[in-house]
């Protein structure tokens, strides 16, 4: 499977911080290689595993950490499901989609919260426009004028948009790593990623929706696919939204959705770091 570097922002004061955040990633199958930079206070990663669970485990060395650029000489694109910044039918539904491009196709990596258990669709759809909820986001990105399909299909036999479906575990959570060959960064920015009531079919079903777009049902959350930052491109600690530091900003979006989400806290929570 591919691997791609990801960069986080970890809060560390003295060499026991780098000792324990060194023997936290040495133990995981799927972490490649890491570099440890102290003085400036980041980790970089090269893996093949989920950018989520990479912060998780950063953090069970007992340091925060916070995402902050994916993909080595590579572009990348971030997709913020609800929230400010997004649309989720009843606000319920939160999530970070990333994108990269690498020479094997595009990775596909994210965490959605607030899902029922169970398969649902997601897909690229041709519009960024949100105004009308994830109603306006138009149909499937679809250049080719190819049937809808999945994304195992030949590209005349799927939509480019066609990403097949996410499963979300008993607490509504889903995290997943794709690797898409038809996809490309590039052709997406300024497009919406929109995930559904239920499952895509995949095409293969009788409905005369199976072709259209999978018989996937009602749009629950999408957001706009944006040009997000590559390794070692982002150098500012300040949150555009509030002027609060990374750290307050994270603690600040950690303890909003505890309060409001049942217990369950989920890290997709981000802010635009100036």
């Amino acid at each position: 499977m591919t691997s791609t570097k990801i960069e986080f922002d970890v809060q560390m004061t003295c060499q026991k911080c780098v000792n324990a955040v060194e023997s936290a990633l040495s133990k995981v199958e799927g972490v490649n290689s890491y570099q440890i930079y102290f003085e400036q206070g980041s980790v970089v990663v090269e893996t093949n595993l989920p950018h989520s669970k990479i912060q998780e485990i950063i953090e069970t060395s007992g340091r925060k950490a916070v995402l902050k650029g994916y993909g080595e000489f590579d572009i990348s694109a971030v997709s913020m499901l609800g929230g400010n910044s997004g649309y989720s039918f009843g606000d319920l539904i939160r999530g970070v989609v990333r994108f990269v491009q690498t020479k094997d196709g595009c990775i596909v990596d994210g965490t959605i919260d607030g899902l029922s258990t169970g398969p649902h669709g997601l897909h690229v759809h041709e519009c960024g426009d949100i105004s009308k909820g994830c109603e306006s986001v138009g149909d499937h990105f679809n250049p080719n004028n190819a049937p809808h399909g999945g994304p195992s299909d030949l590209p005349t036999q799927r939509h480019v948009g066609d990403l097949g479906n996410v499963v979300a575990d008993e607490t509504g959570r889903v995290t997943f790593r794709i690797m898409d060959n038809l996809l490309k960064v590039d052709d997406i920015i300024g497009r919406s990623l929109v995930v559904t009531e239920k499952a895509d079919d995949l095409g293969k079903g009788d409905d005369p929706a199976s072709k259209i777009d999978g018989n996937s049902g009602k749009r629950l959350a999408c957001g706009i696919i944006a040009r997000s930052s590559g390794l070692f491109q982002n150098a500012k600690k300040i949150c555009a939204c509030d002027g609060l530091t990374l750290w307050d900003e994270r603690d600040k979006s950690i303890n909003k959705q505890k309060n409001g989400s049942n217990g369950v806290i989920s890290n997709n929570a981000v802010c635009i770091i100036l």
